[in-house]
């Protein structure tokens, strides 16, 4: 062999690990993206093709049913979908001035004419809840700013008709939702997205199941727009492989995983005692769980980054988001800051249902009630644990005091629950202190809130505490966690005075209990209380969403 044949072989020879390394690198993930883009606008002009009869549909059946409508229940001298009810969301809806965030100028027609379908991916519409609650004033605050456009709700609920759907909506949360322009779309894949299907990898098979449900809804319509209420990012992800040019929008109530879920796994470190993992990261069992979690976050992070439009629900939510999406989206251009929407609650309800004056102090006993859901992380032990101290104290604001838990109970799991937590107050010692009310309604849930002096959450790291505006738009003294929403966002002073304590151990609770009860001028304290309140009202929701629905109508209508 002739040397420079010789020599060319030896660096070739040498140099092939590195052109495949750079090939394995940089190579490999080209070709595999410009395949995945390929076959991702292809399966989605293939959806797009299979859907559009069905939008036809929707179009012409909204038009009839709009027709009908104004010539029937509704007035035409009424705004579509204001009907006689008057409903808590309308009440004040003159006051919600035209967002100067999309295309609309100072009040101008701007861009209301738009006449787009607005997915709305939330396959428990019907569960009630405090997530159901932003969907449903979502939906009528898109109907209000846009009375062509057609909302499409993608659901599960096979065993409720639209009718059934709308009367709940407005007997659960005083909502009225304008009917011709809503269209309920029935998925028959939502098993997959169950908890019990996944016994084992429950957050990633949650997730992979979720693309099933997306795939399920986009056979089913590809609107113009698609907007996640519940927090399946995974299903975002996969609508920006189908559809690139399809805007898309995130509510998210709190993040799949976080970086404070991941630390407590820890036992050393500071988050090493909370939450239902605290510490189980020790041993081979608890290492894999932590780098499954690490893995899944980093896969959560890439589906979540694709989203147009982002909005959290409270300060801490943003913050996780921030940290596991920004800098992703970032790479990928996602101009629009991560936006926080605090979600709608019954404060006008509330202000009218419960008087908080120099007479209804009055009527104010040493009540501490802690509203919430028999579920582990609410962690009722710690508040029966620290009220037994307080009791135990002797002091004179803790003569008389009870405690009332008032909370639904779910399946056996919850029943089962709260007989631990009644053998827990017989060994405390408080049996005759201690009042659980389960199951209650909503007329006992004001009478409790009309009696009570405090009101209790603790719960780590409450994502953010619907449960504790209502304590305060009823005028109660919170005494809650000191992490997540509570902190940050809802418990916050107000022109400089506090609105209620936050504490973290069984004996800092006692002390706000000791505090909250020893207070010299009660009354300026639920006033305070009140009016942090308002910041949570339907109207203040709406405002803050439709600048975000602007955004994404505004691409929509400038790729058109």
């Amino acid at each position: 062999m002739a040397p420079s044949t010789l020599m060319w072989t030896v660096v070739a020879t040498a140099s092939a690990p590195f052109f495949a390394l750079f090939l394995w690198t940089y190579g490999l993930p080209v070709i595999f993206r410009a395949l995945s883009q390929s076959i991702g606008t292809t399966l989605g002009w293939y959806l797009r093709r299979k859907t559009e009869g069905r939008r036809s549909m929707i179009v012409r059946m909204t038009e009839d049913d709009e027709k009908t409508f104004q010539s029937g229940s509704g007035s035409s001298s009424d705004p579509p979908g204001k009907s006689s009810s008057n409903t808590s969301l309308d009440d004040g809806w003159e006051n919600i001035e035209a967002s100067t965030a999309g295309t609309s100028k100072n009040g101008d027609t701007g861009d209301q004419e738009w006449d787009g379908i607005v997915g709305f991916f939330h396959p428990f519409c019907n569960a009630g809840g405090g997530g159901e609650r932003v969907l449903w004033a979502a939906i009528r605050a898109t109907q209000k700013r846009w009375p062509k456009a057609k909302c499409v709700v993608y659901t599960g609920d096979h065993d409720v008709t639209k009718e059934k759907m709308l009367a709940r909506v407005e007997n659960t949360f005083s909502i009225h939702i304008h009917p011709p322009t809503i269209t309920f779309l029935y998925l028959s894949t939502r098993h997959w997205v169950l908890s019990s299907t996944w016994p084992h990898f429950t957050l990633l098979g949650q997730s992979l199941g979720s693309l099933v449900l997306g795939w399920d809804a986009f056979s089913l319509l590809v609107p113009d727009i698609l907007v996640d209420t519940m927090g399946y990012a995974f299903v975002l992800g996969l609508s920006k492989i189908l559809f690139p040019g399809m805007p898309t929008g995130a509510y998210v109530h709190y993040p799949t995983i976080s970086t404070d879920m991941l630390e407590s796994l820890d036992p050393t470190s500071p988050l090493g005692s909370q939450g239902v993992n605290a510490g189980k990261g020790v041993g081979l069992r608890g290492l894999a769980k932590r780098n499954y979690w690490k893995a899944f976050a980093a896969v959560y992070s890439w589906m979540g980054a694709s989203v147009d439009v982002v909005m959290t629900n409270s300060t801490w939510t943003q913050a996780h988001i921030k940290k596991l999406w920004g800098p992703k989206r970032t790479v990928r251009k996602r101009e629009h800051p991560i936006a926080v929407v605090y979600p709608p609650c019954a404060v006008r309800e509330l202000e009218k249902e419960v008087d908080v004056s120099e007479e209804s102090e009055k009527q104010r006993e040493k009540v501490l009630i802690y509203i919430a859901q028999f579920r582990p992380e609410k962690n009722h032990s710690l508040i029966l644990n620290s009220f037994a101290e307080f009791v135990s104290s002797g002091s004179e604001a803790s003569k008389d005091a009870k405690l009332v838990l008032v909370g639904s109970v779910r399946d056996d799991n919850d029943s089962k629950r709260v007989y631990q937590l009644r053998l827990l107050v017989n060994e405390l010692h408080i049996k005759d202190r201690v009042t659980f009310q389960l199951d209650a309604s909503w007329p006992d849930i004001l009478q409790w809130l009309r009696r009570a002096h405090i009101g209790v959450n603790g719960m780590w790291n409450e994502h953010f505490g619907i449960g504790v505006v209502e304590y305060q738009a009823a005028g109660l003294i919170a005494v809650v966690h000191d992490s997540g929403g509570p902190k940050l966002d809802i418990v916050t002073t107000v022109e400089g005075q506090p609105t209620g304590f936050h504490a973290t151990t069984s004996t800092e609770f006692a002390q706000g209990f000791e505090k909250a009860l020893s207070l010299p001028d009660p009354l300026s304290v639920r006033k305070r209380a009140r009016i942090s309140a308002t910041r949570f009202t339907e109207e203040e929701f709406a405002r803050k969403w439709l600048a975000q629905m602007e955004i994404l109508v505004a691409a929509k209508t400038q790729a058109s």
